[in-house]
C-alpha cells in the first residue's frame, strides 16, 4: 500500500510538471512578436530560475544566469520583432511535446516559420530539453537543429515607405 501512494505521488508530480510545462509553451506560442518583445521578457521572469543553465549544444558551451540569457534573447528578438512590425515578416511558433521517462525533465519538438511578405519561407526546427526544479526551469538544452529554405532577403520584406516617396504622392 505504501508502494501504491508513492505512485501516486509521482504521477501527481509528473502531472504538475507538464501541466507547468505546457503553461510556459502556451505562453511563448501566444506571445505576439509584431506588438514587441517584453512578453518573452516577462516569461523568461516568470519560468526561469535566476541560476538558469541553457545550452545550445554546440562547442560555445552553455551561458549561466537569468541576466545573460535575457540580453542574449534581447539581441534574437529585437531585429524580429522590427521585420514583423515595420517590414511585414510573419512568424508562426509550434510546438509539441515528446514523451520521457526522467523525471523532473520535459522535452518538446519546436518549430518557427519565418514568412515573407510574398510567401517565402525560412522554417527552423529544433528540440528543448529542460530539467525543472520548484516550478521553474534550472536547465534547458537546445538541440536537433535544422532549417529548411533559405536565409529571407530584403526582398521578401515589405519596406516602410521613404519620407520623400510619401511626399510625391498626389491626393486624389
Amino acid at each position: 500500500m505504501i508502494t501504491q501512494q508513492h505512485f501516486i505521488s509521482i504521477n501527481r508530480a509528473d502531472r504538475d510538471l507538464y501541466a507547468t510545462e505546457r503553461v510556459l509553451n502556451s505562453a511563448i506560442i501566444a506571445a505576439d512578436i509584431s506588438s514587441g518583445w517584453e512578453e518573452y521578457l516577462q516569461i523568461l521572469d516568470a519560468f526561469y530560475a535566476d541560476s538558469v543553465e541553457v545550452s545550445d549544444g554546440t562547442e560555445r558551451g552553455a551561458i549561466f544566469g537569468r541576466e545573460r540569457i535575457r540580453v542574449l534573447l534581447l539581441k534574437f528578438l529585437v531585429p524580429i520583432h522590427v521585420m514583423a512590425e515595420i517590414a511585414g515578416l510573419s512568424v508562426q511558433i509550434r510546438e509539441s511535446p515528446i514523451l520521457g521517462d526522467t523525471a523532473d525533465e520535459t522535452h518538446s519538438a519546436w518549430s518557427v516559420d519565418l514568412i515573407g511578405v510574398l510567401g517565402r519561407t525560412c522554417q527552423i526546427r529544433w528540440c528543448t530539453l529542460r530539467r525543472w526544479a520548484d516550478s521553474r526551469v534550472v536547465y534547458e538544452r537546445h538541440y536537433d537543429h535544422k532549417q529548411t529554405g533559405g536565409p529571407l532577403t530584403f526582398d521578401d520584406l515589405r519596406p516602410p515607405p521613404s519620407p520623400a516617396s510619401v511626399g510625391d504622392q498626389q491626393p486624389f
